[in-house]
């Protein structure tokens, strides 16, 4: 079963390695707004959305939004960590990403899309998720109108 709105951010340990940092749910929690993705090296829709997060994250962060990635790999090739470090420098990621081979932290989201994005408002809730290619637009609205107060 998918997680519901309303549900807890999960915990974010148990990740195979880090790029750019280490976050925890805790450090989330009550922070401002989070936005997690997840993404697959092997994924060409996470590729081609790629430059689009990167610009929500360079808008919002400023305003409070905080942005974390999860590399959850779809293939074995997909966990060559070295080949998944370039590929995130590749992106432009420079979030915090959390290389995910054993798919801990997606089990914990209940995670089975690429890309995956889930919204997590101030306190640390989910307030959406979306998937996939069309995923992109329908978590752009829910940035929005959850990034409005800040912007205005």
């Amino acid at each position: 079963m998918a997680m519901r709105s309303g549900t807890p951010i999960p915990e974010l340990d148990g990740a195979t390695s880090w790029i750019n940092g280490e976050v925890s749910a805790a450090d989330l929690r009550g922070s401002g707004p989070t936005l997690i993705h997840f993404w697959a090296k092997s994924c060409h829709v996470c590729h081609d959305n790629m430059p689009t997060v990167g610009e929500w994250r360079d808008k919002y962060s400023p305003q409070g939004l905080r942005v974390v990635a999860i590399h959850m790999p779809r293939e074995e090739a997909d966990t060559d960590e070295e080949a998944v470090r370039a590929d995130a420098v590749a992106l432009g990621i420079t979030e915090p990403c959390a290389i995910d081979n054993q798919h801990t932290i997606g089990d914990r989201f209940e995670n089975s899309l690429w890309p995956a994005y889930y919204l997590f408002d101030a306190e640390g809730n989910m307030r959406s998720r979306a998937g996939g290619y069309a995923g992109l637009k329908i978590i752009e609205d829910k940035i929005h109108r959850i990034m409005a107060p800040a912007t205005e």
